[in-house]
């Protein structure tokens, strides 16, 4: 009986955790997050992190789709010069950045004004290799907001000016599923902040111009 009530008070423990976490990252991005394009501030780049473009049902994925749309929005409102693309290429026949960037072109962003970034395994290697390889200490982040938020908080720990501008969200059983992951990401989040945890990978430095 000892055990069982020693389980679920861990339990009970590691849950308060989590919802804390998850509050604490939204509070601390509550003031650089922005709805509308006119509102948000300028910044030399931005950051579109990555997603696969299909679901696992062959349709494009709404997080790409709504990702895509929000940078092209904010690139053709002046508000960021150039678009980096962050995303995984980590096994053949998977490479979130070219894909981004066949779709910004197609849309009429111009090939040079794009960046990619093929070792954004996960949101920390993305945010970190902004700032340690393409040279940004000013950057704006481009994703659904609960995303955004973690990437901003994960910012703030770097010495980073970080804004985001909010992609659509998604709706339904899909946008449940990833608000529910969200809580275990932002708590591993802060593990890797608390630990200064560095990216996958460095590298050359690389120069947006």
């Amino acid at each position: 009986m000892k055990k069982i009530r020693l389980l679920i008070l861990i339990i009970a423990f590691i849950l308060l955790g989590i919802f804390i976490t998850n509050f604490m990252v939204s509070y601390q991005a509550r003031h650089y997050i922005y709805d509308r394009v006119e509102d948000i501030p300028k910044n030399k780049v931005g950051l579109l992190l990555g997603v696969n473009k299909f679901a696992y049902n062959g349709h494009v994925n709404l997080y790409y789709k709504y990702r895509l749309n929000a940078a092209i929005k904010l690139f053709n409102a002046g508000k960021i010069e150039f678009i980096l693309v962050s995303g995984d290429n980590g096994s053949k026949g998977y490479d979130e950045p070219t894909a981004f960037k066949a779709d910004l072109i197609a849309r009429g962003i111009p090939e040079d004004k794009i960046f990619l970034d093929y070792a954004g395994f996960r949101t920390l290697d993305s945010v970190i290799r902004a700032k340690e390889i393409f040279g940004q200490d000013s950057i704006t982040m481009i994703s659904q907001q609960f995303h955004n938020e973690r990437a901003i908080y994960l910012a703030i720990h770097k010495d980073m000016k970080a804004v985001g501008f909010n992609a659509k969200s998604v709706d339904g059983r899909y946008g449940v599923k990833a608000k529910l992951r969200e809580y275990l990401a932002r708590a591993k989040a802060s593990i890797d902040v608390f630990f200064n945890v560095e990216p996958k990978f460095l590298g050359h430095k690389i120069e947006i111009k």
